[in-house]
């Protein structure tokens, strides 16, 4: 063909995402929204809008910018204006669904780690709070993007194609925007989860010893407690979620940081650093598809609502036959 193998795999890769990751997340979402899964009202709140959010990102990234940008290189999608609207939706979704992630983490460390704030932070007012606030500055912060895009030529005075303008490379200003934005995403999300993940793990492995010790002494070693049940449960999802964002954002957290070191902004389509960045990239937005298998393998009655509705069409039919 004539193309990169990086470029080949992404051809293929790109729609397959986009098949898999849209119906996943859809389902995700009326599951969650039904409130059957015995999650308190607050989780469920995040976990909805986490579950938007990547669906969001797989419409914005894989299939309005690079399938439109591979299959229909000749479309009104290419119209410069059109083409600047997707490179803004793409980073402004994304930051969209790297602080939601944050916000659940950071409510999960309150819930469990701090009694007397719990109350009043964990609830489904103060998550809609969060989400908003959190949705609203994402965006904000993302507007600038829709202006570093130019036109790659004009035909009879429309301008058509995008590119990065080349003031974006030498303007202080526009480097203080890119060093803030990859400050804001994906660096700083990235050491918050790790930080209050810690101090999370921190304070339960404090109190089960001190759990264990009160009980053993009480009722015997083998007795079960329902407390600590309950949270192993609630700390399973969290980990699940926040560990998948690390594992999937880390390669490009790393490239951002060598990059920004070297200075190396312009390379061949055959330079590791291409293909690195790529790679990277298709990691970054497989992290919006795997939410959903985290439900699945971490909490039965997520799994028993899917079980619902895969049978409910078949039963459907069956009882239509019937009649």
């Amino acid at each position: 063909m004539g193309y990169p193998v990086i470029i080949q795999i992404q051809a293929i890769y790109y729609p397959v995402l986009a098949a898999i990751g849209v119906p996943v997340n859809l389902v995700a979402i009326v599951i969650l929204s039904r409130g059957k899964c015995g999650l308190s009202k607050c989780i469920s709140v995040y976990l909805v809008a986490m579950a938007v959010a990547d669906l969001l990102v797989v419409i914005a990234d894989p299939m309005l910018r690079w399938i439109g940008e591979m299959y229909f290189p000749i479309s009104f999608m290419r119209i410069t204006p059109v083409c600047s609207l997707v490179y803004f939706l793409v980073f402004a979704t994304t930051e969209v669904s790297v602080w939601l992630t944050v916000a659940f983490t950071f409510d999960r460390f309150v819930a469990i780690c701090c009694e007397k704030l719990k109350t009043k932070y964990c609830t489904e007012r103060t998550a809609a709070v969060v989400l908003g606030t959190v949705s609203v500055l994402a965006c904000l912060e993302s507007v600038p993007w829709y202006f570093a895009i130019e036109a790659v030529y004009i035909i009879d005075n429309f301008p058509w194609n995008c590119l990065v303008k080349p003031i974006f490379y030498t303007s202080p200003a526009w480097a203080a925007f890119d060093m803030l934005h990859r400050i804001l995403t994906p660096c700083l999300p990235f050491l918050l989860i790790l930080l209050f993940n810690s101090l999370t793990v921190r304070h339960i492995l404090a109190t089960s010893r001190v759990r264990r010790g009160l009980r053993g002494r009480s009722n015997g070693e083998n007795h079960k407690d329902p407390e600590m049940e309950n949270r192993k449960k609630s700390i399973i999802l969290l980990f699940s979620i926040s560990g998948s964002f690390i594992l999937f954002w880390l390669t490009l957290v790393v490239f951002y940081i060598y990059r920004r070191i070297t200075k190396v902004y312009h390379y061949s389509v055959n330079d590791p650093l291409f293909i690195t960045e790529y790679t990277a990239n298709m990691l970054q937005i497989l992290s919006s598809c795997t939410n959903t298998c985290i439900y699945v393998l971490t909490q039965t009655k997520f799994r028993e609502e899917l079980k619902n509705a895969v049978k409910y069409p078949f039963n459907l039919i069956v009882k239509l036959v019937k009649s």
